[in-house]
């Protein structure tokens, strides 16, 4: 036989549990609202930005509008478009790159082009693409889709394979070229 002080215990055990049932049950809006990720975003006009590797400047990068995330990945967006002067040793520019978009790899230093990608030379040499990787790390631009190279010489080469070559675009390892290639045999062969 239960007493009235163990009923009372029981019926005070059963209404706490209650409240803790109902007090446990989230608002689905709530826990997404606290759940969610957040992106911070910090936006620039009229950029400027320098690049040096072991004190000597490498590149100056100019863009009218730029977009920092910091999300997973730390990015940089350039969304109306960018240009790049690349320097040699002497701080004389070597190679220009243009493209309508950008986004830069911070923690990676890639940097992704797209959208009338062209780069110059001071030799004279023109390579465009629709995309490309700038690999900061490695001073190299690469590809694996269409390509297009018109030189100073009259050479006009392009391809679907991709591409990869130097900043300065003195090497350039083709894949799958197609066009007026440079003969280098004499006549009388």
């Amino acid at each position: 036989m239960k007493g009235p002080f163990q009923i009372t215990v029981i019926t005070a055990a059963l209404l706490t549990g209650c409240f803790f049932v109902a007090g446990c049950e989230n608002d689905e809006a709530e826990v997404n609202e606290f759940s969610r990720k957040v992106i911070m975003v910090e936006e620039g006009k009229n950029i400027i930005s320098y690049l040096s590797q072991n004190g000597t400047m490498k590149a100056k990068l100019v863009s009218p509008q730029l977009f920092r995330f910091q999300a997973d990945t730390l990015y940089s967006e350039f969304p109306d478009s960018l240009h790049v002067d690349f320097y040699d040793d002497s701080l004389q520019v070597e190679t220009q790159l243009n493209a309508l978009y950008g986004k830069y790899y911070e923690t990676l230093n890639m940097v992704y082009l797209r959208d009338s990608v062209v780069i110059h030379n001071i030799g004279g040499d023109t390579l465009r693409c629709p995309e490309m990787w700038w690999d900061q790390a490695k001073a190299k631009f690469y590809n694996d889709t269409t390509w297009r190279l018109d030189t100073k010489n009259g050479t006009h080469l392009k391809g679907n394979g991709g591409f990869e070559a130097t900043q300065d675009l003195k090497s350039i390892i083709f894949k799958d070229p197609k066009g007026v290639f440079p003969s280098n045999t004499p006549d009388s062969l």
